[in-house]
Formats: structure tokens, C-alpha cells, sequence
């Protein structure tokens, strides 16, 4: 069988990206980065793992909230000058020190702060999901292409040592022919008034924001771009969180080699598992893409645990965003670009109006 561009991409992304491989020919500085929204994700994930990157430094913070940007900036040592407010964010272009944009703001702001950031000529890293349409994302690649800025999406599992392992053996053939991957990942959302179970923007609920890994995980398990998608929606909206969005959406995408995707996402139960059935056995990650605690099986009924190869010694989040800054430097492009997250909405709006419909929706060669 012909292997597909991207499947290969899949296979040297698990076999030997290793964040620190690039070249530092033009600057070994590490590239600053301004992380715009001091939510709950940018303050209490991503900024406290600048320590642990190699090529990767905080230089600025963007906040509507001028207080806990000045706190947040005295315990990390940036100037007053080094704070922007959403009303002055565009002054980040006479920043020399700020080569990377991180958006971690809700889903439906994704898209006009990432396009800002690159006309203001910096790359951009974008939390995932890209945006909230198909139009958006590619607005947002666009915008990257005009500024010849890079643009990544925050999808971390990719650099996560489990999930790289769990790719590398489905690609060697460890469990035979793939046959099946079933991804079923949730949480029990407890507070009704949080941003994302508001559409405006959220943009959409679980499939949105918890789903989008489950999706994923098929995607890189398998290394195909699904044919079709068959989705089906389960929501009590007696239940005062879901007045605006779904609570859990189940789909089944069907693959060129035969291999079937089953999928399920939702808001009212805790789940977090990848499972691959091949011919010879399967691959299982439980948890599989939480923050930490991966655990990875090889075989059947889990008979050996995998510790996969230590690789660079950084956890996801740091060799995340040390990836953008070594694109950055060498030129090259992400393994998750913006054309990645695009790929992943034109899916998502296929599920939802699968869901709506009632009916199959045959996806087209671009998803």
C-alpha cells in the first residue's frame, strides 16, 4: 500500500522528533514568548513551564485583568513595559524581545488574536481547538502565510513520550494490521456558569474542547484522513450546563485501509482512553492525554506495560512550546500546523451536522 504524505509525517513525528533536534545556526537565544490570557490554562499550565524549556523563555503577558498582570509579572521578572491589556495589544510589534504568541483565550477569540499576532509579524501558538469554523481557520492560516510567520496548535499529545511511543509501535506494526481505534474521552463538568458551556464562546461543548482528542487520537493512531463520519448526539438540557451546548456526542469515522474509528466525548462522565485493536493484538493509553499520569499497554488484555524511551526529558508542555521556538530558529514547520487544526474543524462541522441530520456525511479530500 502507498504510504500518504501524511502518514509519514506521522511516523518520523514519533520515530525521531525530539525537541532540541533543530539546528540553532542563526541565534541560540531562547525566543520570548508574550502569553496572551491569564486564565486558569495560561497562568496555571503554560507559564510556570518556561523553566523547564531549553529554547523557550516568558517576555510578556496580555491581560485584561491589569492586577494579575503586574503580579504575575514581579514573580517572573518582567518590566511594567513587558504588560499589554487587550485594547493595547497591538503594540507587541515594536516588542523586539516577543518572537511567539501563545492564545490561550476562549475558543471564539482564537481567531482574531492569532491573525493580529501575525500582522504584527510574531509566530503564533494557538490552544486548541483552532477557532470555532472552517472560515476562521483558515483566515488564521492566511494571515500566518501573508507574514511568512509560523503557526501551531496546541495539540500537546504529540509531544507527549506515551502518545509517541503509542504511535511508533501502531506505525512498526507491533500489533499487525490496524483494525479499529477507539477513543472515548470526558470529564464531569461541575460549574454551569463557565465560559465553556457558553456558545458564544465555546462555539460548541464537549466535542469542542474534550472531544477534539478523542478525534485526534484516531487521526494519529491510524495516520489516514477519515472517508466518512456518522455521529450521534445525547444531551439532557433539563440539565442547567447544557442549555447552550452538547453534552456527549458519539461518531464513527470509517478510513481508506478499513480501519474504523469510534469515538465518544461528553461532559457528565470521566473518561480517557485510546485503544487500538490491530491483528496481532492492541495498543492502550489510560489515561491517555491527561496532563500527566500516562500509562501505555502493548499486547492483550494489557499483559505488558510499556515505558517508552525517556527522549528529551521534558514533559509535553515544555517541549511543545520549545517545538515552536526550534521552528522559529531552522525555518521548518510544525508537526502540528495550523493546516492541522483546519483538518480537525473540517471534521468537527461534518460531526455536528451528522448529529443534526441524522445521516452520514461523506468528508472531502481536504478534511
Amino acid at each position: 500500500m502507498e504510504i500518504g504524505r501524511r502518514e509519514l509525517i506521522l511516523t518520523a513525528a514519533a520515530l525521531s522528533i525530539a525537541p532540541g533536534c533543530a539546528s540553532f545556526g542563526q541565534s541560540d537565544r531562547k525566543r520570548g514568548y508574550a502569553i496572551v490570557g491569564l486564565g486558569g490554562y495560561g497562568l496555571g499550565r503554560i507559564i510556570p513551564e518556561f523553566k523547564h524549556c531549553e529554547h523557550s523563555r516568558l517576555v510578556a503577558v496580555v491581560s485584561g485583568d491589569r492586577a494579575k498582570a503586574e503580579r504575575v509579572a514581579k514573580e517572573h521578572g518582567l518590566s511594567a513595559n513587558a504588560i499589554y491589556s487587550y485594547g493595547n495589544y497591538d503594540r507587541i510589534r515594536d516588542n523586539p524581545d516577543i518572537d511567539i504568541v501563545y492564545v490561550c483565550l476562549p475558543n471564539s477569540m482564537h481567531a482574531e488574536y492569532s491573525i493580529r499576532a501575525s500582522q504584527a509579524g510574531k509566530h503564533v501558538l494557538c490552544e486548541k481547538p483552532m477557532a470555532i469554523s472552517v472560515a476562521e481557520c483558515e483566515a488564521m492560516i492566511a494571515a500566518a502565510r501573508k507574514a511568512n510567520r509560523k503557526l501551531m496548535i496546541g495539540y500537546r499529545s504529540h509531544f507527549e513520550l506515551h502518545n509517541r511511543e503509542a504511535i511508533r509501535l501502531a506505525r512498526t506494526g507491533a500489533v499487525g494490521r490496524t483494525r479499529y481505534v477507539r477513543s472515548e474521552h470526558g470529564f464531569n463538568f461541575g460549574d454551569p456558569n463557565a465560559w465553556r458551556l457558553k456558545r458564544a464562546l465555546s462555539g460548541g461543548g464537549s466535542l469542542m474542547d474534550i472531544g477534539i482528542y478523542a478525534l485526534q487520537a484516531v487521526r494519529y493512531m491510524t495516520g489516514e484522513e477519515p472517508l466518512t463520519v456518522t455521529a450521534r448526539e445525547s444531551t439532557d438540557r433539563r440539565d442547567p450546563r447544557f442549555r447552550e451546548v452538547e453534552d456527549m456526542i458519539d461518531f464513527t469515522l470509517d478510513f481508506p485501509s478499513g480501519a474504523i474509528g469510534s469515538c465518544q466525548s461528553m461532559y457528565s462522565a470521566n473518561r480517557n482512553q485510546i485503544m487500538l485493536m490491530g491483528e496481532k493484538g492492541r495498543i492502550e493509553l489510560e489515561p491517555a492525554t491527561s496532563y500527566s499520569g500516562q500509562r501505555l499497554w502493548v499486547g492483550g488484555d494489557r499483559e505488558r506495560q510499556v515505558t517508552p524511551p525517556p527522549g528529551s526529558g521534558k514533559n509535553q508542555f515544555a517541549a511543545q512550546l520549545d517545538h515552536l521556538s526550534e521552528c522559529a530558529i531552522s525555518g521548518r514547520e510544525p508537526i502540528v500546523s495550523g493546516e492541522e487544526g483546519l483538518r480537525d474543524m473540517r471534521i468537527i462541522e461534518a460531526i455536528y451536522r451528522s448529529a443534526r441530520e441524522g445521516r452520514t456525511i461523506r468528508l472531502g479530500p481536504q478534511a
